[in-house]
This record gives C-alpha cells, structure tokens and sequence, in this order.
C-alpha cells in the first residue's frame, strides 16, 4: 500500500516539477504579470519594459536578449489563442500544446513499448521485408544506367512502395503472382522503395504508395485500373507496339516470306492453337525487333490449311520456323509443347542474321565483324562487293550457295551494295578498272574501332563460276595457317544507315509519339507530370494574349475625385480590424492646420490607383489619435524608436505626412515617412535614419518643422510608393493585434 502511495504522489508532483524545471520560458514572469490581468494591463507592462530595455536606449550587454523575451513574451499573451493553449498545456506557442516535455516522456514510453508486427502479418520496416522482393529493388544509377537501356528490349512493370504502406497489403498476392509470370515471359520487374529511393521514386513521378508503372522504350505510362491479374497482364501487353506480330495466312505468306531482301531480316513463323497472339511472342518479337521480323499463324483459322500443310506443321504442338534466303525451306525448326522463353531465346540467338547479311549500318558491321581481340580469336568476314539488280544475280547466288556450305564460327559472309556504300567500296578496290561493273570478294579483319582493317581482295572479279569458288576456298584455307595472308591494310569511313528514315519522316513520328503522350498524360497521368507542358502552354497564352486581357480587365477609376474618410472609433471595426482579406487601407496622418492641403495632395497622387476596389483611402487626426499612432510606430523599430516618455520634446514630433498602409486581416503595415526637402529619392517606405528626420527641434532648427518645407511637398513620390505597395515589395510591419482607437 505504501509503495502505491508513493507512486501516485509521484505522479501528482509530475507537472509541478516539469513547471519549476530551470530554464522554462514563463511570459508572465516576463512580463511581470499575474495570470489574470487584462490584455490593457499586459499592454501597459510591455510599452514600459520595452522603452526600458530598448537596445538603443539601454547599453546594458544583456539588454538585446531581454528585449526579445520582452517582445516573445507579449506575442504570447497578447494572442489569445497562445495564451490559452500556455495557460492549459504550459506550451510557449511553438508546438501547439505539445510540449517538449510531454514529448521527450511520449518517445521515452514509446521506447520501452514492445510492438509485435506478426499481429498484423506486414513488413513494417526494412528487417522484415520479404526477401524474394530484394533482387528486384532499384536504386537510382541502376535505374539509369541499366534498367532504362533495357527497357529498349523489354518492358519494365515497377511498383512503388514503402514501409507501413498499408494500401500496400491487399496487392501483394496478386503482384506476386503477375511478377513469377511475366518475368518467366520475359518482362522486366522492378520495386523501388520511397523511404530509401526518394530521389528515384521523384524521378519517376511516384509521390504515394503503392504505385505501379510501366517502362518501354524509356517511356514510363502509369497503370490506373484495379490490381487484379488480368489488368496487369493487359497493362503490359498494351506497352507494346502494335505492330510487332503480323497475323499470316495462305494468302500472304509468300509476300511476308519474300520480305527478307527489303528488311535484310530472317523472317520467322509462329504456329500456334491460340486465336490471339500470346503474350510471349510479342515480347519475344519486341525483344528481337531489329534482327527478325516476326509472323503469326493460328492453325484453328480457316485459310491458313495450305500453309500448315507445305511445312508439315504439328496443329497440337507449338511451332517455330525461321526462314531466311530461301523461302520454299526453313533455315531452323523448334517444336515444342511448352513452349519457353529461353528455349525461344536459345534459337532466335543462333538464327538473328541471313546467310549472307547485307552491311546496311554500322552497327551491323560490328555485329558481324568484330574487332579482333587476340589470336585465338581472330573472325573474318568475307565480303561481296556487288550491285543491284539482274545482271549481279547469278554472281550473288553462287556466293549465296559458296557461304551455305562454308560458314563457320569464325568465318561470316556478308555483302554490301557498292552504289549505296561507295566510300567503303573505294577503299577497299582503290577504284580499280577491272572492277567498275563487275562484283568482287573481299576478305578483310578489322583491327580497331577506328576503322583500321586488313584485308585481300581476290585477284579476279567475282563471276560466280566454280573457278572462283576454287581460288576463294584455297584463300581461305591458306588464312586459317597464315594470318599475314591479309597483306593490305586501310581505313574506312562508318557505313551509311541505308534503312533509316528520312529526316522528315523521323521528326513526323516523333511528333505523333510526343502528341500521343501528352494526350495520355492529359487523362490518365497527373498534374505534376502535366506541370511542364502546361507552363509552356500558359506562357504562349500569355505573351500572346497578355496584353489584350490587361487592357480588357483594367479598371479606368469611374469617379472623378478620390473618396477620403476620416478614420474614427465609430469606423475603426469595419474599415480596419474587419477589414476582408486582401484589402488595405491607406491613411494619411494630417493635423488640423495641415489637413486642407495634405488632402489635396494625397487626393492627386492616389487618384491612378482609385480603380483597384482593394484600396480604401482614409485619414487620421493627430491631434487626436497620436497615443494611437505612436503605439504602432513601436513595432516599427528602426523606423520609429520607442519615446522615452521623459523626453521634453516627446508632444513636439511632427508625423503629419505618414502615411500607413493597414491590413487588417494579416495585421501588418507599411509606412511612407514625408519627403525632406533636398532628398530627391525621397523615403519611399524605407526605415532608415528616422531620427534625424523625425526628431524635431524646440528652438526650430530642424528641417522637419512646418516652416522649413512645404506642405504638400510631404507626400512628394506618394505615388512611387504606391506602386511599390501593390507590388508587395515595401517592407512589413507585424503587429500582434490592433489597438483600440480612443
């Protein structure tokens, strides 16, 4: 009983202790102040401590930093909301009623609390995430230097999650489920986690959890459906293009077969039961879209029974035949009941080139003729130099049929089209007589990736006959024991892309593509992704029809005089402290000698601004208002030091001139100071040398008295100011609240 006795008295001393605890900020202590005065007790109290410990008036080294508790303490207390949640929770205002202290006792509770994530069966944090997901996480340079050249051979579904993603939970068998099926298919997978991948999760344009997202070609489209299977199957079946498989039947086989000297690409056949292209095979054919051109048959379709039954095709089991030079034959046949992606892999990588490949692009010839990288590793390239046409037919079949019975791991051939590559034909033929019309055989190394290649060109044109068949088989016989047999060496210009399309073509289809991506970011993606193109289009908007909306929406000020009332305590709530957000109103402070002509004045110099309905003109009597006014200038320090109420001359400051602009609803000001007489810049709203400007002299020699300066010469560049203020680049003021107006 004892023990539980002194546990609840403990427990009571608590907030007593934390109260008295050294170094706790208490502003009624500041401001010496009991907890129940009144708002005009604690004005008073900070009016008389702030002219005390003003850092301009006190030299005390310490008078700064109580100065600014002085001012802390009576932001708190003069706010009625701070001073309440103070009262209640002990808060200086900083934490909205959550003190440090509570805090620093919540983390130590939550410390010692022992939270047992299995309840819920989720990975809250790093430790217990499911390790299968850890081989697909991306990190931003593998996301930029692998993942997205990649994403040209196959696409890529991400998804994007974090730690306590809840929203996360429900998709989690399903994403599993698509991922162990579509990377078996050949589809990219890849997580990216928001708490360690920020900078990767921003770039992609993921700013919640989870998101999931394709990427193919570098391009990445958001997925916006339900997360079920099917969705997910067909979200990365749409990524696609939709070109990739042409559908085959007895009446365009031949044309589809016969395509291999226009694409220079073997061209392979599908055979399958299924009505619609799987997915595997468009993934195949993206994959391997620069090297074969793919076709599908379904063999349930009516009209494809001549085509099934000239290749001896199996309708129950999947087939696969790539034809290359000779269409009436295949190159290479696989059949399979379970057809794979590797096992499709495994023969498409054998098979990616003809026979005889015809050099159409650089990177074709680096394909086919690599740079030699020892001598156990030298590969020659057998090149026929010919032409177009049926006069170089005959020369280029029997160098069809020579390659056919020929062809080896280190020896592949190939030929170019002189006309078409004439800088590569030079080069090697040095422009030879005996050569202009006729074809020739070549058989170069390539040293560099430079250009640099060795090479021996046969003697004799290139006729096809068994002769020359003879002497190109004996050179190669002789290179496989001396590799010096290639005796001439040159240097040859890269290769023409001859399948490119033309400049107008290209820049034709990128606009389509940029078209049709914007077109689906406009529905589907969001607005932060929109964001640039729609700066871009408001900008245009802008400089082209900026200057006719101005002109449409300017006001022109109705009236032909500027409507100036007299700031009193019967106006004071509705022109001032209730005054609507975004409005201002500007006072001018005139005494009863000078009222006449300061309204003049600031009659002209206002009238331009009289047509924005935000401005509301007003002015105050000094001579009745000044305990006001100096109240106000006290929170604008620099500009207007704080009295000293002893001061002699304290009833002699001349503020006639200022001019204030209040906004009552953010409580803040700025002040105009009268123009001196000699300042052509004037003072337009700025807080500098006050003093030698406002303090104004018993014996009347200072240049700020009545009868040293004009009148209206006070309000000289009024208007300056003006402009600056709807700029909202004059300096502010805050005050804490507005004071009554006696």
């Amino acid at each position: 009983m004892e023990p539980a006795r002194s546990c609840l008295l403990l427990l009571l001393l608590l907030p007593a202790l934390a109260a008295a605890a050294p170094g706790e900020f208490d502003p009624y202590r500041v401001l010496g102040v009991g907890r129940s005065s009144s708002q005009a007790d604690i004005k008073k109290a900070y009016k008389r401590l702030a002219r005390e410990w003003h850092p301009d008036k006190n030299k005390d080294p310490g008078a700064e930093d109580k100065f600014i508790q002085i001012s802390k303490a009576y932001e708190i207390l003069s706010n009625e909301e701070k001073r309440a949640n103070f009262d209640r929770y002990g808060d200086a205002g900083e934490s909205q009623g959550f003190s440090q202290q509570q805090h620093r006792q919540f983390h130590r509770f939550h410390d010692g609390f022992y939270f047992d994530e299995s309840f819920f069966h989720f990975p809250f944090n790093s430790e217990m995430r499911d390790t299968s997901d850890e081989k697909y996480l991306l990190h931003f340079s593998h996301y930029i230097n692998e993942i997205v050249p990649d994403s040209f051979k196959k696409p890529y579904l991400i998804k994007i999650t974090s730690d306590w993603c809840f929203s996360c939970i429900p998709i989690e068998p399903v994403w599993k489920e698509v991922v162990q099926e579509l990377e078996a298919l050949g589809a990219g997978i890849g997580i990216v986690h928001m708490g360690y991948e920020r900078r990767l999760a921003h770039h992609l344009g993921a700013h919640s959890a989870p998101t999931l997202l394709g990427l193919i070609n570098g391009k990445i489209t958001f997925f916006h459906n339900a997360v079920v299977r099917e969705n997910l199957r067909q979200f990365v079946e749409n990524l696609l293009p939709g070109n990739l498989v042409e559908k085959i039947t007895d009446k365009n086989y031949i044309s589809f077969l016969s395509g291999w000297r226009k694409d220079n690409k073997p061209h392979v056949l599908l055979f399958d039961h299924m009505p619609v292209v799987p997915l595997l095979y468009k993934l195949t054919a993206f994959a391997y879209r620069d090297y074969l051109s793919f076709g599908y048959v379904y063999v349930g379709l009516r009209g494809t029974e001549k085509l099934s039954s000239q290749y001896n095709i199996n309708v129950y089991t999947p087939t696969m035949m790539i034809f290359k030079e000779h269409i009436d034959r295949p190159a290479d046949v696989v059949q399979a009941r379970e057809m794979n992606r590797q096992l499709i892999d495994d023969f498409l990588y054998q098979n990616k080139f003809l026979m005889v490949a015809r050099l159409t692009s650089q990177r074709l010839f680096q394909e086919l003729c690599p740079v030699k990288k020892s001598h156990r590793q030298r590969k020659h390239c057998v090149v026929l130099l010919t032409g177009e046409g049926e006069k170089f037919a005959e020369a280029y079949e029997s160098f069809l049929t020579f390659a056919a019975a020929n062809t080896k791991n280190t020896l592949k051939f190939v030929h170019i089209y002189s006309d078409r590559q004439p800088e590569f034909a030079d080069a090697l033929l040095m422009d030879e007589e005996k050569y202009h019309g006729r074809s020739a055989v070549v058989i170069l190394e390539r040293r560099n990736n430079a250009g640099k290649i060795a090479y021996k060109a046969l003697e004799e044109a290139w006729q096809g006959s068994k002769e020359d068949s003879f002497i190109l088989l004996d050179l190669l016989e002789q290179l496989r024991t001396d590799p010096g047999l290639l005796s001439s060496e040159t240097i040859v210009a890269d290769l023409n892309d001859e399948l490119a399309p033309m400049f107008l073509i290209r820049w034709f289809y990128s606009t389509l593509d940029y078209i049709s991506d914007c077109w689906d970011s406009l529905f589907h993606s969001n607005w932060r992704e929109m964001m640039p193109l729609l700066s871009l289009l408001f900008s245009a908007l802008f400089i082209l029809f900026g200057t006719v909306i101005v002109q449409a929406f300017s006001r022109i000020p109705k009236k032909g005089f500027v409507e100036v009332t007299e700031l009193t305590d019967i106006n004071y709530t509705s022109n001032l402290v209730r005054l609507r957000p975004g409005h201002m109103n500007v006072v001018l402070i005139l005494s009863n000698s000078t009222k006449t002509p300061l309204l003049q004045k600031f009659a002209l110099e206002v009238y331009t601004f009289t047509g924005s309905s935000s401005l509301h003109f007003s002015f105050l009597s000094l001579d009745k208002h000044r305990e006001w006014l100096e109240y106000l200038l006290e929170f604008a320090q620099d500009a207007a030091p704080i009295p000293n109420q002893y001061d002699k001359h304290f009833l002699e400051r001349d503020y006639t001139g200022y001019v204030l602009a209040l906004n009552g609803h953010k409580k803040y000001f700025c002040l105009f100071k009268p123009h001196r007489s000699g300042d052509e810049g004037g003072t337009l709203g700025s807080c500098k040398d006050y003093d030698a400007s406002q303090h104004a002299d018993a014996r009347g020699k200072s240049s700020c008295s009545p009868g040293s300066r004009s009148i209206k010469n006070k309000l000289h560049k009024l208007s300056f100011w003006m402009e600056r203020l709807l700029e909202g680049s004059l300096q502010r003021f805050y005050i804490p609240s507005w004071p009554a107006l006696d």
